[in-house]
């Protein structure tokens, strides 16, 4: 059967659990993000044909989603047998961003009706993941997220019994550096990293494909967690005029945005800084002088603490007795 995982940041693959969505295609989808909580990573796979387990494979990466304000970032994979290698160019899968919607719902639809030869998984990021990602103490760069779930999905469909032998990514970052890393996790696998690789590999197309449907899906079946909220907000993208009147529309002086927003992109802080309430945080106490001490002081008492200046605007003060 197939498995629905939800996983945070921090934790990986932590949150397992049967399902009874099944996606056999497109019309599937909308019982699949209904059931997704916000506030993590929702990954699906296939189940792996038996093909695919017996016979070496070739093995496709993708993302879709990478630069839009609103919503997940999805990051597909799609693998063949080298047998089938002719199998993505028949079902007709190029370049996701040079089909239209509406091709891509087919093709889509036709590697489900495949699924004896052809096997795939997306991790869907949640914007919230996104975003706090950027806010860690230590950077979690979007180049991070990215090669996290690459490595990670690529992880799962092997330990689940995948014999892939050829790996076709489409690269985040420097490819020479990229094809290094992917290389000392992957030995035994053949890894090739190159700009414009869903245009170039007929496999890479095929996760793009599948990423770029969940992705666009994502944002039609949205449920708002947060109450009653337009869903009129475009492509997501920043320069999308609706996405920007929505933003502008959609912000709560206290709360700031729905978890539909990746608040950590420059559009959001711009719009949360002129349009929410400011925060004056309570003076810190400062810290004593920790240079160096003359020997005489060891011998008097210890000067006292200086009260937090909370203490003192609020006239409080210590009791030894109730």
């Amino acid at each position: 059967m197939d498995e629905i995982k939800e996983t945070s940041l921090e934790e990986n693959w932590v949150k397992i659990h049967e399902t009874n969505v099944n996606i056999t295609s497109k019309e599937d989808l909308a019982s699949f993000f209904k059931s997704w909580d916000h506030d993590v990573n929702k990954v699906y796979t296939s189940d792996i044909p038996q093909i695919c387990k017996d016979e070496p494979c070739q093995l496709g990466i993708d993302e879709a989603g990478r630069g839009p304000v609103l919503g997940p970032m999805v990051y597909g994979i799609a693998y063949t047998p080298l047998s089938e290698k002719q199998l993505p160019v028949d079902l007709g899968c190029a370049d996701s961003k040079a089909l239209t919607e509406e091709q891509r719902d087919k093709i889509f639809n036709k590697i489900c009706e495949h699924r004896k030869k052809i096997g795939w998984a997306v991790e869907v990021i949640s914007p919230n993941t996104i975003a706090n990602s950027m806010y860690r103490r230590v950077k979690f760069s979007l180049n991070d997220v990215s090669m996290k779930s690459a490595i990670e999905l690529t992880q799962l469909v092997i330990e689940r019994g995948a014999n892939i032998a050829e790996l076709y990514v489409d690269t985040v970052g420097r490819p020479e550096a990229y094809q290094v890393k992917l290389k000392k996790l992957f030995p035994d696998i053949k890894v090739t990293v190159a700009k414009k690789a869903d245009s170039i590999y007929p496999i890479v197309s095929a996760a793009s494909i599948c990423a770029k449907v969940l992705r666009d899906h994502s944002l039609k079946d949205w449920e708002f967690r947060e109450g009653t909220i337009s869903s009129a907000y475009g492509s997501g993208y920043p320069n999308d005029p609706d996405t920007k009147k929505w933003l502008s529309d959609n912000v709560d002086d206290v709360f700031g945005f729905p978890r539909i927003v990746r608040f950590s992109w420059s559009p959001a802080e711009r719009i949360l800084q002129s349009h929410a309430l400011s925060l004056e945080w309570e003076e810190v106490e400062e810290e004593e002088n920790r240079g160096e001490q003359k020997i005489s002081k060891f011998f008097t008492g210890s000067s006292q603490k200086k009260r937090h200046q909370f203490f003192i605007n609020r006239c409080l003060s210590n009791t030894s007795t109730l």
